[in-house]
């Protein structure tokens, strides 16, 4: 396994999200999050570690955004 150090690799993750809401209207969550290779961390383990807060952010924030749609 090759680790890197804090100064030498970060990782990059953005996921959005797009739901057509009709009547020409759709909803649009982007969320990146740039981080550091963690000591000890491959660069795959840091990848899926940012991945996986920037997926449960993304959820959290459609998740919100829709309860306030909904009730309007």
């Amino acid at each position: 396994m090759t680790t890197y150090s804090r100064e030498s690799t970060n990782v990059r993750v953005e996921l959005q999200f797009l739901r057509n809401l009709g009547n020409y209207e759709s909803l649009r969550v982007s969320i990146g999050v740039e981080d550091y290779v963690r000591e000890g961390e491959s660069v795959d383990d840091a990848t899926d570690r940012v991945y996986d807060f920037v997926e449960k952010k993304v959820v959290e924030k459609v998740s919100e955004i829709e309860k306030e749609l909904k009730n309007g």
